[in-house]
């Protein structure tokens, strides 16, 4: 696997954060969230292809590709760091996409994150839900939010996830991490089972199904402390789409049971830095407060947005008033501001005053 280990190290030198190989092709770096081809290498063919995700996977799991089309795993490259990969098929052929994943958690404090999300690893209890769009940033957020506990309590922290992405070492925390179809088959499954494993804290992936996301909300319930992603833009469409999973006649119990259980949502979109190379997170922050509660629990999700946007003191922030912060400090473009915004046409007229 030298060709392909010399591509991947070659991309982590070029601190590219995705790579993409698909037969017919030069592979493809994203840096700084544009593509470029990697310089060096012919086209690849389907015969690399497949021989590269045998070469990290084996033939049983070579196997699994073959008949679901579809495979997660991860892969390391030895001193320098890992990828989460996804080998598929387009055009009848493997193609294969891969996430840099550093060796070393990065700290809170390093990543751009409003101040209030450092206290996200004080809470002893309840939900915490990271969102954004894929390649916003949520697993390094929550890796180093662990992390930042890992270095501070004695618990046992369990993550589920599909697959596994930064490595945490034991520090103070006893740390056990369980990836999809290695060590156990389901979210739903892992998280039945780690109830009775005495967790303090658990870790999952993705709140993706009903069955899942039932589970992280009554392990929440029931005194851990749960944290996880969502694809959603913001605090309210998060609201939303879980109550949204569940049939109607159990919304109303579901909606009493948030109310109670949900502590936080930061929800993130990465920008490529104007003013230096890198990214920089624009975050909407929702803290849980009794006005908040009350809001979920009789159906006023309307009602969040103003809310978050009038408790500053709190710690809350609105996704249009981070980018605002980041535009007039010079980090982004108008341009990318105005992409973002939930509300672009008031993020124009605010950032021209």
């Amino acid at each position: 696997m030298s060709d392909l280990q010399d591509l991947l190290v070659q991309a982590m030198d070029l601190g590219a954060s995705d790579v993409h190989i698909v037969p017919g092709s030069r592979p493809l770096f994203r840096i700084h969230t544009i593509l470029e081809e990697a310089e060096g290498h012919e086209a690849v063919t389907s015969e690399q292809t497949e021989r590269y995700v045998k070469e990290m996977v084996g033939e049983r799991r070579f196997e699994i590709l073959l008949e679901k089309r579809d495979l997660d795993f991860s892969a390391n490259v030895p001193g320098r760091g890992r990828f989460r990969v996804n080998a598929h098929y387009q055009r009848e052929a493997i193609a294969i996409s891969f996430r840099a994943i550093p060796n070393d958690v990065p700290d809170i404090s390093k990543l751009n994150l409003p101040p209030v999300v450092e206290t996200f690893a004080e809470m002893p209890r309840g939900l915490i839900l990271v969102t954004g769009q894929t390649g916003s940033g949520k697993s390094t957020t929550l890796a180093s939010i662990i992390d930042q506990i890992n270095q501070r309590y004695p618990y046992h922290v369990i993550t589920l996830e599909d697959p596994i992405e930064y490595t945490l070492r034991h520090k103070k925390c006893l740390v056990e991490q369980r990836e999809l179809g290695i060590d156990v088959p389901t979210f739903a499954s892992g998280l039945r089972h780690a109830l009775r494993q005495d967790p303090d804290i658990i870790l999952v992936g993705e709140m993706r199904d009903l069955e899942t996301t039932s589970a992280a909300i009554t392990a929440a319930e029931t005194g851990h402390l749960v944290l996880s992603t969502l694809h959603t833009q913001s605090a309210s469409q998060t609201i939303e789409r879980i109550i949204d999973i569940y049939p109607g006649d159990q919304q109303n119990q579901i909606r009493a049971m948030l109310s109670n259980t949900l502590q936080a949502v930061l929800s993130q979109v990465l920008f490529k830095r104007n003013d230096a190379p890198g990214m920089v997170p624009g975050t909407e922050v929702m803290i849980c407060t009794p006005a908040v509660q009350n809001c979920i629990r009789e159906s006023r999700i309307h009602e969040i947005p103003n809310i978050i946007s009038t408790s500053r003191s709190v710690g809350m922030c609105t996704l249009d008033d981070s980018i605002k912060a980041l535009y007039l400090n010079g980090q982004i473009t108008r341009e990318q501001a105005l992409a973002e915004a939930n509300r672009p046409e008031a993020l124009s007229k605010a950032i021209c005053a």
